[in-house]
């Protein structure tokens, strides 16, 4: 009788092992075989409610997940759980693009690049960038929304940071691509739109492992022609040259050496250059690599990291940015800064960021630009952009203090949909005037300039669905594992909340200089100990608190704290009024011992005459300089 194998076939062959598909099938059958006690089965819906109310009740939340659904998988959850990764690599060529530049000698590709809109990409590059810093940003980017989520509200890279910092259109066709790219298909494109040979675009590609090819490669056998070659090699290198632009740009992928042949379609015909909207599909290739960059697993950023670098620069200047002096408004804004490399480690940013206060951010930045630059229009238009096979959302409503109107309760972001209905994208992109935001959606402007200010109701609404404290508590920089860290989470969020309104009351005195009372002086420490202590609170229960100001207000350090309870309702503060302003000089104030504690007795000889009060009083000032010298 022939033997029975485990599969529960007979055969007359030997008894073999099972392939790794079979033992997956039997896993599976497994899986679905009723159990003998309902009791006893895991349901994954339990498993994941569970692990949701690890992230309840965190400072700063998600309390709510009807926003960002898929915060489980981001880094900023991972941080919280106590993992953590290094900074990100970063593809930057901003040297490779001084390897191939366009002298006299080459004037006819120039005048080419030029025309396509394209040319100011040669000179605005970072030659460096600041892992700590983009990383630090990069945890704070919420792939539902396309937007960093801070500790007092969202903010993004608008169309109108990309116009502004990189003097690109943002306006024209969308560049979209019916399908990815075949290896035979990109060797026949070399051919075609390069004139190489078909042995040639076979090695190259084949070199690549994908339909791309090596920067290198393109240096190699394009940079020396000049001016005086052949017409159809002037124009074989131009095309090459814009592809080795876009791919050291915009399209920087995560190889770092190569770049994809499918934007050599962009560039058939070298007229059409310019009516392409190459803001706009940079800005959806960097939204897509920052979504990338946020999974836990993730070790390196793509797209173009000139534009995130400089955007911060450009809104956060107090903190990270170097201005150049020689720099000129007709210039893109990437070039009026210094790049440089943080020595912070990305802990010590990620810190500075949880501590960042409203005050410090530079809404509009672009005030003085205007005048080369007008604002785009299209920066209003809310909708989806797409680059390729790549399609984002867009959401200028959920940063409406970087248009400098007051910020509102947003709508829920829309789900892009999906690539291949590129017709339907296409055509909601080219009417993009009907698609602006409303005046009723805008809704008031702010009543000064930069001020950052948003409705009353808005704070409660961010801290119920957004993530704005990415350290722990106890895993900050001096701080152990110790009692603190044991706290329910809303007695953590207090203790955070005790100690930002503390500093800001100091950060207050501290800013309006020594020309001030020693009462002065005294009751904002007093203000400080009570804040710390809580008893503010316990005073501010027995008492009415003061109304929130109004909307419209500029918000001060002194009443707009970094965290905010959930209340977002304030005890109110003794009022300490600076002494009025005199030509004076201020007097000399002779320190005395406090009047509870009495200093001892001195034994006086009876011999000596009684001193008077006044010599004694610069005997004390004389013998206590005299003690400090």
């Amino acid at each position: 009788m022939p033997p029975r194998t485990r599969g529960g076939y007979t055969s007359s062959a030997p008894r073999r092992r099972p392939t790794g598909s079979e033992r997956r099938r039997r896993v599976q059958l497994r899986e679905v075989e009723p159990a003998a006690d309902p009791d006893s089965v895991e349901h994954p819906q339990h498993d994941r409610d569970e692990h949701e109310e690890v992230f309840e009740g965190a400072p700063g939340g998600p309390i709510d997940r009807c926003i960002l659904r898929s915060f489980d998988k981001h880094i900023a959850a991972k941080i919280w759980l106590g993992e953590d990764r290094a900074p990100l690599k970063l593809v930057n060529h901003g040297a490779k693009l001084q390897l191939w530049e366009l002298d006299m000698e080459r004037s006819r590709i120039y005048e080419t690049v030029h025309r396509s809109g394209l040319a100011s990409l040669t000179s605005c590059s970072h030659r460096v960038a600041s892992r700590p810093m983009l990383s630090a940003f990069c945890e704070r980017w919420q792939p539902e929304t396309t937007t960093f989520h801070m500790p007092f509200g969202e903010m993004t890279i608008t169309l109108d940071d990309v116009a502004s910092i990189l003097h690109i259109p943002v306006t024209g066709s969308m560049i979209s691509f019916s399908q990815p790219l075949h290896v035979d298909d990109a060797n026949a494109l070399l051919v075609e739109l390069l004139g190489t040979t078909d042995v040639e675009a076979s090695r190259e590609t084949e070199q690549c492992r994908s339909p791309s090819v090596r920067l290198l490669w393109l240096r190699d056998h394009f940079s020396t022609i000049t001016d005086a070659s052949s017409d159809d090699d002037v124009v074989f290198a131009t095309r090459a040259f814009l592809l080795h632009l876009v791919g050291c740009t915009l399209f920087a992928d995560k190889s770092a050496t190569s770049v994809a042949v499918v934007y050599l379609e962009l560039f058939r015909d070298l007229s059409m250059v310019g009516s392409y909207a190459w803001g706009a599909a940079c800005l959806a290739y960097l939204y897509r690599q920052l979504t990338t960059a946020t999974r836990f697993e993730v070790r390196q950023l793509g797209g173009y990291v000139t534009l995130l670098q400089a955007w911060i620069y450009e809104h956060f200047p107090e903190m990270f940015s170097y201005p150049d002096m020689s720099y000129t408004e007709s210039r893109p804004r990437s070039l009026r800064w210094r790049p440089h490399v943080i020595p912070d480690s990305l802990q010590s940013v990620r810190e500075r960021l949880d501590r960042l206060q409203i005050s410090e951010v530079c809404w509009e930045p672009y005030e003085d630009h205007r005048a080369e630059h007008p604002f785009p229009d299209i920066a209003w238009y809310s909708g989806c952009i797409k680059c390729g096979q790549v399609v984002e959302p867009y959401h200028p409503e959920r940063v409406l203090r970087q248009f400098g109107y007051i910020q509102t309760i947003p709508p829920r972001p829309f789900t892009p949909p999906r690539p291949d209905r590129s017709i339907l994208l296409v055509q909601y992109w080219e009417r993009w005037t009907d698609h602006l935001l409303t005046d009723q959606s805008r809704g008031r402007r702010c009543l000064y300039s930069g001020s950052g200010e948003s409705v009353p109701e808005y704070m409660a609404w961010y801290d119920r669905i957004s993530h704005r404290i990415v350290q722990p508590p106890q895993l900050r920089s001096g701080s152990t594992t110790d009692a603190r860290s044991s706290l329910p989470s809303h007695a953590a969020s207090t203790s955070d909340t005790r100690i930002a309104r503390a500093l800001t009351s100091l950060r207050h005195v501290i800013s309006g200089g020594r020309d001030h009372s020693a009462d002065y002086f005294w009751g904002a420490l007093n203000e400080a100990h009570g804040i710390l202590s809580g008893s503010d609170e316990t005073s501010a229960s027995h008492s009415t608190p003061s109304p929130a100001p109004a909307c419209h207000s500029t918000p001060s350090p002194a009443t707009r704290p970094f965290f905010s309870p959930p209340t977002f309702v304030y005890p109110p503060r003794a009022s300490v009024d600076p002494p009025p302003p005199s030509d004076d000089p201020p007097p000399l104030i002779v320190p005395s011992p406090p009047a509870s504690v009495a200093p001892p007795a001195p034994t006086a000889d009876p011999s000596a005459p009684a001193p008077d009060s006044t010599a004694s009083t610069t005997i004390y000032v004389r013998s206590k300089r005299k003690k400090k010298t």
